[in-house]
């Protein structure tokens, strides 16, 4: 592994592609990717972190912030793609002036400076940035923005791909891809990842009563790769999965980790009630926690989308929902953030 300083003196060497985020469940699969595929990567990290998450993976590290204009021009300089991956992400209602720095200015920063080094940009925003249709009809990347929660996470991520296209204008060539929930290995965080953990624990007693887009981390990152090539410029492509009830997708996740699986749905009440009690901690303790009513009412939602675009135009590919549980589990058991079931589980189809 080659360490890359972000100083200020000296230059960067060429490279095929950046990805900012690359300790995330995303960009690590993107990196990994990349160099199986024998690309020259650089990976932007805050402090001197990467040890473990890109053990044995041929990539440069540039260290530095997203944040820090001298660090992002640095990092993008002579590379022929970025991939920007990186993000504050937290679902609830605090934290918005730090998610604009981050998610906002950061990517304002990364867009700006791939423009003047004639990079593609390809950015990794959220379905979150988009509309729903309020039913159980799936969205697509045209869809008007309504139906959903307007909470910092989604306020910042839809600025961010404002200030993309605001950079498109200007001569920047970008793509803007929209993943959906996502679950696989390589989740170091974990992130997403997090659901299936606290199902396999036990505290999925009660399901909420909406529904999710699940996609698997590896086809996702697929996609973004083709996108490097077959991305329409200022063209949004949804990167989806399957489209399951939460109680579904919980009863596959203990099934798959071989626990008790939810007794049912929580009535609609309970589900506010617990967000409202959330906010109610949050405000004694002075810190917002991942159960509060912005997340709760998320919960709620008919989360569905389409990925016929991006399978028409990337070639985009999405494996059955239980080979990506499976793999996201076996890779919690191999790195110990988990321990197998007693008894061997069966498999199903999705």
């Amino acid at each position: 592994m080659i360490l890359v300083e972000a100083t200020r003196h000296g230059g960067s060497p060429a490279i095929d592609c950046l990805v900012t985020g690359g300790t995330g469940l995303v960009g690590n699969n993107v990196i990994r990717m990349l160099a199986d595929q024998g690309r020259r990567v650089r990976t932007l990290l805050r402090g001197r972190s990467g040890e473990r998450e890109f053990a044995g993976v041929n990539v440069e590290r540039a260290v530095g912030d997203v944040t820090d204009p001298e660090t992002v021009r640095r990092a993008v300089a002579g590379a022929r793609v970025v991939i920007h991956s990186a993000a504050m992400v937290h679902v609830g209602w605090h934290r918005l002036a730090e998610m604009r720095r981050v998610n906002v200015e950061g990517t304002r920063l990364v867009a700006e400076a791939a423009r003047r080094e004639g990079a593609r940009l390809v950015h990794v925003s959220s379905v979150n940035a988009l509309g729903l249709t309020g039913n159980t009809t799936p969205a697509n990347e045209e869809i008007p923005f309504g139906n959903t929660i307007e909470c910092p996470y989604v306020i910042t991520k839809r600025e961010a791909e404002k200030v993309v296209l605001d950079e498109v204008a200007r001569g920047l060539d970008a793509v803007i891809l929209n993943p959906v929930f996502m679950l696989g290995p390589w989740d170091w965080k974990p992130s997403s990842g997090r659901m299936l953990l606290e199902v396999a624990a036990g505290r999925g007693l009660l399901a909420p009563p909406g529904s999710q887009h699940f996609g698997d981390a590896r086809d996702i990152a697929a996609g973004i790769i083709a996108a490097m090539v077959k991305g329409s410029p200022g063209r949004r492509y949804i990167l989806g999965g399957h489209h399951l009830r939460f109680i579904d997708a919980w009863t596959l996740f203990a099934e798959v980790s071989g626990c008790r699986p939810p007794r049912g749905e929580a009535p609609l009440r309970v589900v506010r009630f617990a967000g409202r009690v959330g906010d109610l901690i949050a405000g004694c303790v002075g810190r917002e926690g991942p159960l509060n009513s912005a997340a709760a009412r998320m919960s709620l939602l008919c989360q569905h989308y389409s990925s016929d675009r991006a399978i028409a135009e990337l070639g985009y590919k999405i494996r059955p929902l239980a080979e990506s549980v499976e793999a996201a589990w076996q890779w919690f058991i191999d790195n110990g953030y988990a321990k197998p079931a007693r008894s061997p589980t069966r498999r199903r189809a999705s």
